[in-house]
């Protein structure tokens, strides 16, 4: 994904800074969240098309990765769901440079394996589906051709 949209920095103070701090050290410092290895993610947003970054705990195999929706086990899905769902082309960033991923909502058997995958970085996310009684979203960002 190119740079070519406006980019709106979160209003969410920490996320705003986790974000400024990781890409302008290459990932050298802010990449961990509670002691948890992160990326950051810049997708596009879906109704106003600008440019969102958010830092996610850092699910990766093989070189696919994972984000998972739980938004700490609020009722509602975080924003970038939704971005992620009408726009899955993205940038995933993991170290210094960013690449160009899609990403795929998973279901079934597939999302059961991510889902432990995920489970293993941050055991929270078992508790969070337990508070919530919506099923937490899980993606699937694989490298774009």
């Amino acid at each position: 994904m190119t740079l070519d949209k406006e980019y709106v920095p979160s209003p969410t103070d920490w996320v705003r800074e986790q974000v400024e701090r990781y890409e302008a050290s290459g990932g050298a410092e802010a990449n961990t969240l509670r002691g948890v290895p992160i990326v950051v993610i810049t997708s596009r947003g879906a109704r106003s098309g600008k440019l969102r970054k958010n830092p996610v705990m850092r699910v990766e195999h093989d070189g696919v990765y994972a984000a998972i929706a739980s938004n700490g086990g609020d009722p509602v899905h975080p924003a970038w769901f939704h971005n992620f769902v009408t726009h899955p082309r993205l940038t995933l960033q993991d170290g210094p440079e960013p690449r160009a991923y899609v990403a795929r909502r998973v279901e079934g058997e597939e999302r059961a394996l991510w889902w432990k995958r995920a489970n293993a970085v941050w055991p929270h996310y078992d508790e969070y589906q337990a508070i919530t009684d919506r099923e937490i979203p899980v993606f699937v960002l694989e490298p774009a051709e």
